[in-house]
C-alpha cells in the first residue's frame, strides 16, 4: 500500500502538519509507504495529489478540515481509490457524517493500514455555466450562506465558535429572499416550490459550520439528498428557532420544511451558495446525488 497524505498546514495554526507527520510515522511503522503533500493553494494541492495518484498512490489520507477534504473528493470520486481523514480542521463536518470526528491521529492511521473500507455518497453541483464540483456535506444558501461568508472573513475565534458569532451578527441583518426550487423526489415525481425563505440547505451529510445539523437525517449511504427550508419569519421567531437547530429538533417546527430528493434545482436573486464551507458562486445551481461515489477507510 502507498499513501498520499494531504495536509493543510494552515488548519488550526499548523496542528494538521504535526498530525500528518505523526500519522506518516505510524503508517511507516505498519510498513505503509507514505508521502506528505502540501500545496500553497487548493489548486496546487490538487495538482500535487493528481501527480501522486498518477505515480501509483493506492490511498489518500487527509489531515485537515472540510476544505482540504473537498480537494481530495474532486480527485477520488469514482476512482475506487480509498481515503481517510484526520479531523484537525476548523470544520470537520464530513468526518462527523462518517462517524470519525473523534478519531485521533493514531486511530486514523491504523484505519488506513487496516484497509477496511465502505462506499459513501457525494453530491454534484452544476452551475449555470456548466462547470461542476462535488461536495460531501451541505450546500447552504440564503441566511446560512451569508453567515458562512462572514465566518470565512473572520480571523478570530477559530473553530465552531467563529460560525456561532457570525450567525449572531448576520441575525441583526436578517431578511428573506424569493426562492424557487425544483425537486425530483425519492419516488421519481417532481415538485416546484416558489416562496420567500430565510434559507435553503441541501445536504448530502447532516451538518455544516462545525456541527450545525441543518439536515439532521441526511445519510451518506442512501443515494438521496436531504433538503431543509426555513420560511420567511421575523427576528424574534427565528431567535427561538436557532437553539433548536443546534439540538437538531428544528425539523418539527411549522416554519421548517424537509424533503428527500434525487436532484434539486435552486435559484434566488443575487444569492450565493456555500458547500463544504467554501463559496461555489451565485445561484441558480443544480445539485444531484451521486450514490456510492467514494470509498473511505473505516475502523
Amino acid at each position: 500500500m502507498s499513501i498520499a497524505l494531504l495536509v493543510n498546514p494552515a488548519a488550526r495554526g499548523g496542528a494538521s502538519l504535526a498530525a500528518a507527520e505523526r500519522a506518516a510515522e505510524r503508517l511507516r511503522g505498519h510498513g505503509v509507504s507514505t508521502a506528505l503533500i502540501s500545496g500553497g493553494s487548493a489548486a496546487e494541492s490538487a495538482q500535487l495529489l493528481r501527480v501522486a495518484l498518477d505515480a501509483g498512490a493506492t490511498g489518500v489520507l487527509v489531515a485537515g478540515g472540510d476544505g482540504t477534504v473537498n480537494i481530495a473528493l474532486q480527485e477520488l470520486a469514482g476512482t475506487g481509490t480509498p481515503f481517510g481523514i484526520i479531523p484537525v480542521g476548523s470544520g470537520n463536518d464530513f468526518a462527523f457524517a462518517l462517524g470519525l470526528q473523534e478519531m485521533g491521529v493514531d486511530a486514523a492511521a491504523d484505519a488506513v493500514a487496516g484497509g477496511r473500507t465502505r462506499q459513501v455518497d457525494l453530491a454534484r453541483l452544476t452551475r449555470a455555466d456548466g462547470s461542476t464540483m462535488l461536495f460531501g456535506t451541505v450546500l447552504a444558501s440564503g441566511f446560512d450562506a451569508r453567515v458562512n461568508d462572514r465566518a470565512n472573513r473572520m480571523r478570530w475565534p477559530r473553530g465552531g465558535s467563529r460560525y456561532t458569532i457570525a450567525l449572531l451578527i448576520e441575525f441583526l441583518e436578517l431578511h428573506s429572499l424569493p426562492f424557487t426550487l425544483e425537486l425530483e423526489l425519492e419516488d421519481g415525481t417532481t415538485t416546484r416550490l416558489e416562496k420567500d425563505l430565510v434559507l435553503a440547505a441541501i445536504g448530502n451529510g447532516p451538518s455544516y459550520g462545525g456541527g450545525l445539523r441543518m439536515c439532521p437525517d441526511a445519510d451518506l449511504a442512501d443515494g438521496l439528498l436531504d433538503v431543509t427550508t426555513v420560511d420567511a419569519t421575523g427576528r424574534l421567531r427565528l431567535l427561538r428557532v436557532l437553539p433548536t437547530i443546534y439540538r437538531a429538533t428544528h425539523t418539527a417546527l411549522p416554519i421548517v420544511k424537509t424533503y428527500r430528493a434525487r436532484s434539486v434545482w435552486i435559484d434566488a436573486p443575487e444569492a450565493t451558495g456555500y458547500a463544504d464551507g467554501d463559496a461555489v458562486g451565485v445561484l441558480p445551481v443544480r445539485v444531484d446525488a451521486v450514490p456510492a461515489a467514494l470509498r473511505v477507510f473505516t475502523p
